[in-house]
Parts: C-alpha cells; sequence; structure tokens
C-alpha cells in the first residue's frame, strides 16, 4: 500500500470515472451486439439451390426453370427468383444464366423467327448458340453465364452463375 493519502476530491473522481464507464459499457454493449450479431450469425444454406424440375424431365429442348431462394442483407430477408435456361446434352446437362451480356436483358430461347434454334435478346438483337456461346456480329461480346449444377433425389440443384473462361 501506498503511504500518500487520496484525498475526497480523488476518491470522487475515481468512483464517478469508474461508475460511469460501467454505464457507458451497460448502454454500448446491446448497440455493438445488435450491429455485429448478423455478421456473426452461421448460415442455414448451401452453395446450391433446389429448383422444381426433375433430372428425368430434361430433354435436348432448353426449357426455363425458375427457382426461389431467400437472399438476407444484413437484417432484411427478402425472397428472391432467379431464372436458367437448362437442358441435356447428352449425359451432362447445361444450365445457363438468361442474363445477356451485353445490357443484362434476359434472353428466349427460339423466340426469333428469322433466327430457329437460339437464344435471342429483343433488347438489342442479340443471339446465343445452344451452347450458350456468343455469335459474332452481334451485340453481346461474351458467353451466357454457365450455373454449376448437381442432382439430389432426382431434382436439379443450381449453384451461383459463373462466367465462361472460353469465348
Amino acid at each position: 500500500m501506498s503511504k500518500e493519502r487520496v484525498s475526497r476530491r480523488q476518491f470522487l473522481s475515481y468512483t464517478l470515472t469508474g461508475v460511469g464507464g460501467f454505464m457507458a459499457a451497460g448502454m454500448l454493449m446491446p448497440m455493438v451486439r445488435f450491429a455485429v450479431d448478423p455478421v456473426l450469425k452461421a448460415e442455414a444454406g448451401g452453395d446450391f439451390i433446389a429448383t422444381p424440375k426433375k433430372v428425368s424431365e430434361l430433354t435436348d429442348e432448353p426449357v426455363r426453370v425458375d427457382f426461389t431462394f431467400k437472399q438476407k442483407d444484413a437484417w432484411y430477408e427478402s425472397d428472391v427468383t432467379e431464372s436458367a435456361w437448362v437442358y441435356k446434352d447428352g449425359d451432362k446437362i447445361i444450365a445457363l444464366s438468361p442474363v445477356c451480356k451485353h445490357l443484362g436483358c434476359t434472353v428466349n430461347w427460339n423466340s426469333d423467327k428469322e433466327h430457329p434454334e437460339q437464344f435471342f435478346c429483343p433488347c438489342h438483337y442479340g443471339r446465343y448458340t445452344k451452347d450458350g456461346t456468343n455469335i459474332p456480329g452481334t451485340p453481346p461480346l461474351h458467353p451466357l453465364d454457365v450455373y454449376p449444377y448437381k442432382e439430389k433425389d432426382g431434382f436439379l440443384y443450381l449453384g451461383k452463375a459463373k462466367p465462361r473462361k472460353e469465348a
């Protein structure tokens, strides 16, 4: 122990500082937890999202498959619906994004009478072959994005669309 005595003024100063610190911590902790909690919460979902399409129903003709998943942005949770053009190429399943690589419009399969058996973007007349490759001389400069896929219990599961490396 120190031989110096603490004056009343110092004692009150130390006591009020300590009490004020505890009160400030008591008020700040709920705010900090509210801000940090969504970041630290574990995600329940996986990388692949179930679609209503059965793999056995797929043919060599592309069909539009819509699928919905829950998206969480910090505290706001919403249902997001996305689409894919899916078909079989032999034993392999091809799942293409319907988003045109030119300006983001939605492409449709076999909707242009002049160019059948192609994906067609009505916004700026962009065209893609059946495998999603952009046709030279049309506005898109890159092929359609591809969804990774897997089959589980006979249903098609799609991952996040990824750009293709080949052009």
